[in-house]
């Protein structure tokens, strides 16, 4: 039985959540988190499966879980707002998560992380461009502020340099284009969220266009996976994790989050990812806390602070 500080606190918390804004933002943290170990995931899987192969497979798994979970149709206006989902799928599924896992061939994860969370930033400016969202100075300061905790909790091993050769240039510019084409994504999402449809449903339609568009490409992007490989755990573990945790549910709660937030202010969530990779990477893996990673997730928190009230 509860004492009265706890009723109080449950109450509190309750009373919160009703409220749109504190859904969002517990949305946005949730999705986050889960996004913080894909990096590491992909990784593991880029040992025996292509990029494409990744990618295919883990939109599949999301698409087969949303169907089972609410095994209805969608009823859109016609192409007025198909055209919507398609841009979607063809964004935030197809070239966002392709760009990214081929940017990790070339380059480090944390290279690739690193990169990926400017894409805030690019939100932004789209924002202000298209949706004409005012941007005040705090905003850009709080960018500079996360990208400098950023840069120092994914560079204080040393580790990242490792990545930084000719090859790597080759990543980082494919990772940020995807932290662009992430832009549009969310620009998008913003605009299916005023159809007022179920999320569930939105997201199992995006997955739908976007596995579309990619099964064209998999004659040419290397799409022969290894099928005795995926029998190991530490495979087919990992993909149904990217499949039903990263993307089934991921990007329901990141859909949320846009409905309620706005684009720019869910983007702002993604400053975290490399700070909880590494926060998840102590807990779980014992790995060292030293000074400069501890400093910069506070400079990236502080600097996702200093964004939200620029916005």
């Amino acid at each position: 039985m509860p004492t009265i500080a706890e009723g109080e606190s449950s109450t509190s918390t309750e009373t919160a959540l009703r409220h749109p804004a504190a859904r969002g933002h517990v949305f946005a943290l949730v999705t986050v988190l889960v996004w913080a170990v894909t990096f590491v995931s992909t990784k593991v899987l880029l040992v025996h499966l292509t990029p494409i192969e990744i990618l295919f497979f883990r939109f599949v798994i999301g698409f087969v879980a949303l169907a089972a979970l609410r095994p209805r149709r969608l009823h859109v206006e016609g192409f007025k707002q198909e055209k919507w989902f398609m841009l979607a799928g063809a964004t935030g599924i197809t070239l966002y998560y392709l760009l990214e896992n081929i940017a990790l061939t070339f380059t480090t994860a944390s290279i690739v992380g690193v990169v990926v969370a400017a894409a805030p930033l690019f939100t932004g400016v789209l924002s202000a461009l298209v949706l004409k969202e005012r941007l005040r100075v705090p905003f850009f300061l709080g960018f500079a502020l996360a990208m400098a905790g950023v840069c120092l909790v994914s560079f204080a091993g040393g580790a990242a340099t490792d990545g930084l050769g000719e090859a790597g240039l080759t990543g980082v510019l494919l990772a940020l284009a995807a932290a662009a084409t992430w832009a549009v994504y969310s620009i998008v999402t913003k605009k299916i969220a005023g159809f007022g449809h179920d999320s569930i449903l939105v997201t199992r339609r995006t997955f739908a266009w976007g596995l579309l568009f990619m099964v064209p490409t998999l004659p040419f992007l290397g799409f022969s996976p290894d099928w005795g490989s995926l029998a190991a755990p530490e495979m087919w573990g990992n993909l149904v994790f990217l499949g039903l945790g990263a993307s089934a549910l991921c990007f329901v709660t990141w859909n949320l989050a846009v409905k309620e937030l706005g684009p720019v202010k869910t983007s702002l969530y993604i400053y975290l990812v490399p700070a909880l990779t590494v926060l998840a990477s102590a807990a779980i893996l014992s790995d060292p806390l030293t000074p400069p990673v501890i400093v910069g997730v506070l400079l990236t928190i502080g600097g996702l602070l200093l964004s939200e009230r620029g916005k």
